[in-house]
């Protein structure tokens, strides 16, 4: 077998592994999170059904199956990547699940779930992942040095990672988004060549398209924050481990905005009001969340719409994104 074909193969039998452990996982796991009464409300239905919750228990496994799977093939086979480096990533996405699974059974503060996920990062400063040199517009590349490592890779993993689990509360949008993303990522790092930051893409990929079948509205299962601090938390792994803070950066604008417009309402849950037309609407008051403020804008909308909106604009930011990395590497 030559190396292309072993490298064909290897990619093919992770992205199943993975999408495969998880989406037949959930369905086992949803009748017995319904008897445990491990559920939530799906607040933009009505009569507000009860829906299973902690979805993401089975994208972590469908996470670390397929990444499983690659440690296999690189052993036996002539599958060859940074052993380090991926290890370093699974070790910090574990984390990530842990802190996300805490915070749905203890219902964790806020402050302290914004803080948890720098520690999650403490086995990717060990082995000094990524590189402490970032290029900025008009300025140049700049060298952080050990700033780098002891300060800014850490806050890369938590603000990520809470980014994410905040811009939620939709049927699907949470790994809808989450999907453009790693599209995104999957792309840049198979044309930079960086393997370790391809393969984590790849898992993230096939377990949240397998997750968002059962997502989908009307949802079957929600994720909760056990695969939202996740999406966040491996999309800044790829990031600093594949260099690329820039397009990592682009990609979270959307929940950015979503952060400073929920920051001076105190992070509050941003519902909207179910009509009797089926679509929701922005409660009366000030907007506190990009959801809202689509609610608002277009005078009530539905949720697979608000959902397929969020999408939309995520995709017209991994575009830039794409733009930025193919006109910056002079690849056409």
């Amino acid at each position: 077998m030559e190396p292309l074909d072993i490298q064909f193969f290897s990619m093919f039998l992770i992205f199943s592994v993975s999408f495969l452990t998880t989406f037949v996982m959930i369905p086992l796991i949803i009748p017995l999170l319904k008897e445990k009464n491990i559920v939530g409300q799906d607040m933009h239905k009505k009569g507000k059904p009860k829906i299973p919750r902690m979805g993401g228990i089975a994208v972590f496994f469908g996470i670390l199956f397929g990444l499983l799977v690659a440690i296999a093939l690189y052993t036996f086979t002539g599958f060859q990547f940074d052993m380090t480096t991926l290890m370093a990533g699974i070790i910090t996405l574990s984390i990530i699940a842990i802190i996300g699974l805490l915070d749905d059974i203890l219902d964790l503060p806020q402050k302290v779930k914004a803080i948890l996920p720098l520690f999650a990062a403490i086995p990717l400063m060990v082995i000094r992942a990524g590189t402490t040199s970032m290029a900025f517009p008009f300025i140049g590349l700049i060298d952080f040095g050990i700033i780098y490592t002891v300060i800014l890779l850490p806050l890369g993993i938590a603000v990520a990672s809470n980014l994410t689990n905040m811009l939620a509360g939709f049927n699907g949008n949470e790994a809808g988004m989450g999907i453009i993303m790693f599209i995104v990522i999957l792309i840049v790092s198979f044309y930079s060549g960086n393997t370790e930051s391809f393969i984590i893409s790849l898992v993230m990929l096939a377990s949240l398209t397998a997750f968002i079948y059962y997502n989908w509205y009307p949802a079957k299962i929600f994720p909760d924050d056990t695969a939202t601090l996740l999406i966040g938390g491996a999309l800044a792994v790829c990031v600093i481990i594949g260099n690329m803070e820039t397009i990592g950066a682009i990609l979270v604008i959307p929940h950015v905005v979503d952060f400073f417009i929920k920051l001076p309402n105190k992070f509050p849950k941003t519902f909207g009001v179910l009509g009797k037309d089926g679509k929701i609407y922005a409660p009366a008051g000030k907007v506190k969340g990009l959801g809202q403020l689509i609610m608002k804008l277009s005078g009530g909308i539905k949720e697979t719409h608000l959902t397929m909106v969020l999408i939309i604009i995520e995709v017209f930011f991994g575009i830039i994104a794409l733009v930025k990395f193919f006109i910056y590497n002079s690849i056409v």
